[in-house]
């Protein structure tokens, strides 16, 4: 957990001993933005072969711009977005999508020179939204904001002198346009509505610009401008449509590509008919329950905190899922009447019990091929938390039997040490806000189930409690929660449970069979009343 940015759990060493990987990550880095460099650079050259569609008509002046422009992303990317410089695979996708998206760029200047577009067309036909769209989607809204600036700025060397001012309002609007409606999509017809949007920014703008000559309808070419204008609009609506269908069936392959998964696909894994949660459902009810409830907790507290919600929500489905190999062990899949299987285990026993759920779970999940986050949270749910209430039961028979020690009932040498670590779960501790949320849900919902007669100042005190002992536990020492989305998560946590566990009005209850007989006589008399009256009431209406 941090604050303002420093740790509070004072482990520096796990940031002194990443030093020296950080150093190589950025050595990496650094080659390889030199690669991309000349790599954008040669291709921009490439690119204007024409010395008319360079600023002022001069290649080496167009040239020179390329190679600056493509040095500023790449300074941006490094200082704005240092999260993507951090994965080489991603720095490859936002600069292969501007590469790609700029090839298009000139491939429609080419078309138009040759005549095979229409010059009063040629704008409609760019889809200004390919790469802010695309990486919106992945990376989220910043990254496609970075791809709308400067597919508009790099674009714009790639175009006629005298036209760069319109393509960079049309690009940039209509790139932002794109980023707008694409910042939190979570089901594939949102694409396509974003593609209806950006297509009538498109034809707006062009039409202020006065690339479509349409301004005066009434005359005597109305005609045909009402049929330019119907033409443009169609090319334009069409264009962005199929930016919006192209990217939605290209997403899973990126995703596959570059290990992403995006609000669309945690939609699609949150159902609930899968093979493991269907099992869940029928061999572990009480834990398929606890994992609803803290998916409702934990989805609710990321959307406090801008959060991946949609994730919190899947990853918290599968979170215990391993308890599906001992379901009985575990206390919210016991019955009333059933016997405890951990009566008969030793303290130690029941432990490693609980504590193999965690190893347990990786195995399902690595054999079900669930997201690799899934498998994350599995594996950090817990942390290296204490299993205290064996861990107290085992202290609790070691004093029993060192009185019988005493008493030379019982070798002090034949007692089993009580070790602490024994008694923890492997780790590792939450390292992502996801982790950090679903950790406190998960024991915060198992607590609140012993509150009795629960009100909203029980329930704020309990989550006070348990999140308090987390931190003290260190548990959120390399999760980067603030303070602040702490105290958020805490009230996300107080109100959903206050809403889950509200009380109910209690029915009277008849004293005798005589005052039930005549209560169920009553009503009796007064549904076929009702009946009377709501057939008269047709009848007559």
């Amino acid at each position: 957990m941090v604050q303002k940015g420093f740790s509070l759990g004072g482990k520096r060493r796990v940031h002194e001993g990443n030093a020296s990987l950080q150093a190589l990550e950025v050595s990496q880095i650094v080659r390889l933005s030199l690669y991309v460099t000349f790599a954008v650079t040669s291709a921009l050259l490439c690119l204007d072969a024409s010395p008319d569609t360079t600023f002022g008509g001069e290649s080496f002046k167009g040239m020179l711009y390329g190679f600056a422009l493509a040095l500023t992303a790449l300074a941006m990317l490094h200082f704005g977005h240092q999260g993507i410089c951090r994965r080489n695979s991603r720095l490859i996708l936002v600069l292969g999508g501007l590469m790609g998206h700029l090839l298009i760029v000139r491939l429609v200047m080419i078309l138009a020179d040759a005549g095979s577009i229409a010059e009063i067309y040629r704008y409609l036909f760019i889809p200004c939204a390919l790469a802010p769209m695309l990486h919106c989607i992945l990376l989220g809204r910043t990254v496609g904001g970075f791809s709308s600036i400067y597919v508009s700025l790099i674009g714009a060397l790639l175009v006629p002198s005298g036209d760069v001012m319109n393509y960079l309002i049309v690009s940039l609007v209509a790139g932002m346009m794109a980023v707008l409606c694409t910042d939190s999509v979570r089901r594939r017809v949102q694409l396509l509505r974003a593609g209806i949007y950006v297509g009538f920014v498109m034809v707006a703008l062009v039409l202020v610009l006065g690339k479509l000559n349409v301004m005066s309808v009434f005359g005597e070419d109305s005609m045909s401008r009402i049929q330019i204008l119907a033409t443009g609009s169609g090319i334009a609506f069409a264009t962005a449509l199929a930016t919006a269908m192209i990217i939605s069936g290209l997403l899973p392959i990126f995703e596959g590509l570059f290990d992403l998964t995006t609000d669309i696909s945690w939609l699609e894994l949150s159902d609930l008919n899968h093979k493991l949660l269907k099992r869940m459902q029928l061999e572990a009810p009480g834990t398929f329950h606890h994992s609803l409830v803290v998916a409702a907790l934990s989805e609710a507290a990321a959307e406090s905190i801008g959060a991946n919600a949609p994730m919190c929500r899947v990853c918290a489905y599968f979170h215990d899922v391993g308890k599906l190999k001992k379901p009985g062990y575990f206390i919210e899949n016991q019955h009333d009447e059933s016997e405890n299987p951990h009566n008969s285990l030793t303290p130690t026993m029941s432990a490693l019990v609980i504590i193999a759920h965690v190893k347990d779970g990786i195995d399902f999940a690595v054999k079900h091929k669930l997201n690799p986050r899934i498998i994350q949270v599995i594996q950090e749910h817990h942390g290296d938390s204490l299993v205290y209430y064996f861990y107290r039961k085992a202290q609790e028979q070691k004093k029993a039997d060192m009185q019988k020690v005493e008493r030379r009932l019982e070798n002090a040498e034949d007692l089993p040490k009580v070790e602490e670590k024994n008694f923890r779960y492997p780790g590792s501790r939450p390292s992502t806000r996801e982790s950090g949320i679903i950790c406190l849900a998960d024991t915060i919902e198992s607590a609140s189930r012993t509150l009795r007669k629960p009100t909203p100042a029980k329930i704020r005190a309990l989550v006070e409690e348990l999140v308090r002992a987390k931190i003290n536990d260190d548990q959120l020492d390399i999760c980067p929660l603030t303070l602040g989305e702490l105290a958020l998560i805490k009230d996300s946590f107080s109100k959903t449970l206050h809403s889950m566990m509200h009380s109910r009005i209690d029915f009277p209850k008849p004293e005798d069979k005589n005052d039930a007989k005549l209560r169920e006589s009553s009503m009796s008399r007064e549904a076929k009343s009702d009946r009377r009256f709501s057939s008269m009431s047709e009848r007559d209406f």
